[in-house]
């Protein structure tokens, strides 16, 4: 007895977006597979993304997930030589799909090979959209220097980092970047603005006081403060808010870089929960890096704890 033959093709995985349909087809290569003896289902994760998200959480939590309740079989209908559905994209996330068929005994028959895939991305995504990475630090007077020198061989720093003063340099703010938007949304025609990470960081060269990497955080639910303006009616959030609004009233949107790989040295999680970190055999945290360079700012979380992985959900999902 040959196996029926499905579409797309078992193994096939590709990319759709929000508003898109999807369509799927079992068909038979075996006569005794008719639409008198047979029916047809398309089991599925398809529309239960809230489900499917709860379930890869538990997983990783280590609870007892219901095995497969986010999947549902959804019957198909015979159309000439195949049974067929089209089902709508609604949502994002990554899905799969086989169908397969079912005889009067409730006996399954599936097609070889494994599930298809589909990516579902948002609807804005499927056109171009020229981005622009903002690292607010370089906005206000910064963005007028004609060249910028490191802190370590700047003439006038050198005594006091030798004496061992924190020098802190001046840094653009957030209304800053909202004073650009009408150059890099209406003139460059920009869609998309990117920021760097936007959190506490006042690390470098192993020492506080100076401006360090924007990836070496001290708390990923704060803003810096030197990216704010000082006004007693705002806070760092809501100057952050401004922000979003403005890019918004203009038809753009928002990226943020979001550091899920590692925090700084020092941070509030650093300090409360040092078990939630990579440590040598000899207990020295690790530090990442790449390109033959150990960023010694930074301290790798433990990906294998599942703490970390409630307390970064909190984190992003705010």
């Amino acid at each position: 007895m040959n196996s029926p033959s499905m579409t797309p093709a078992a193994g096939d995985c590709r990319v759709a977006y929000v508003g898109d349909w999807a369509r799927f087809e079992i068909r038979p290569n075996d006569s005794q597979h008719t639409p008198k003896t047979h029916t047809a289902f398309l089991r599925t994760n398809l529309g239960r993304a809230d489900v499917l998200r709860k379930e890869i959480m538990q997983r990783t939590s280590g609870e007892n997930a219901l095995a497969l309740f986010s999947w549902q079989d959804i019957p198909m209908e015979w159309q000439q030589d195949c049974w067929s559905i089209e089902l709508p994209l609604a949502q994002v996330g990554y899905f799969r799909a086989k169908p397969y068929l079912l005889n009067s005994d409730h006996h399954q028959i599936w097609p070889e090979g494994s599930d298809s895939g589909v990516s579902v991305h948002p609807n804005f995504t499927r056109s171009a959209n020229t981005i622009y990475c903002a690292w607010i630090r370089l906005f206000g007077d910064s963005k007028f220097l004609s060249n910028t020198i490191s802190q370590r061989s700047n003439p006038h720093h050198q005594p006091l980092d030798e004496k061992g003063y924190s020098v802190i340099p001046p840094s653009g703010k957030i209304r800053d970047l909202i004073k650009e938007l009408p150059h890099i949304v209406d003139t460059l025609g920009c869609q998309i603005i990117h920021l760097l990470p936007i959190n506490p960081t006042p690390t470098t060269y192993a020492r506080f006081g100076r401006f360090g990497s924007p990836y070496a955080a001290q708390n990923l639910m704060a803003v810096d403060p030197a990216l704010v303006e000082f006004d007693q009616s705002s806070t760092g959030i809501d100057q952050f808010q401004e922000l979003t609004e403005a890019v918004h009233a203009k038809g753009a949107r928002v990226f943020i870089d979001l550091v899920a790989n590692h925090t700084g040295w020092g941070a509030d999680i650093h300090e409360n929960h040092p078990d939630w970190y990579e440590r040598e055999p000899s207990g020295q945290f690790i530090s990442p890096g790449a390109w033959g360079n150990i960023w010694g700012d930074l301290v790798e979380l433990n990906q294998s704890n599942p703490d970390i992985w409630k307390y970064l959900a909190d984190v992003f999902l705010v």
